[in-house]
């Protein structure tokens, strides 16, 4: 079990065990966007807006987590968004 979760957590570029980072770009949108629309409840066409930027912004990270993730961890919680999200919009 150690060898494995080893393997998971292990970051391949610095060696590190890494489970969470600094947000990347589209994170940070994805952030900043929740918390506006936390504090404001903007109303109609502008919290629509705000929602599908909030949105597009996690599919984005997603992708790229799925994509150059740097550890199975990181690339496994890239696909469970990833999944989520398009799910929520079928």
């Amino acid at each position: 079990m150690h060898r494995f979760l080893n393997w998971f957590f292990r970051n391949r570029d610095t060696g590190e065990i890494t489970i969470a980072q600094m947000p990347n770009p589209a994170l940070w949108i994805v952030l900043v966007g929740s918390v506006v629309g936390w504090v404001w409840h903007p109303p109609g066409r502008t919290g629509a807006n705000l929602d599908c930027l909030v949105k597009a912004g996690l599919v984005v990270w997603a992708f790229d987590e799925l994509l150059r993730g740097v550890n199975p961890w990181r690339r496994c919680l890239g696909a469970a968004v990833l999944i989520y999200e398009v799910a929520t919009l079928v």
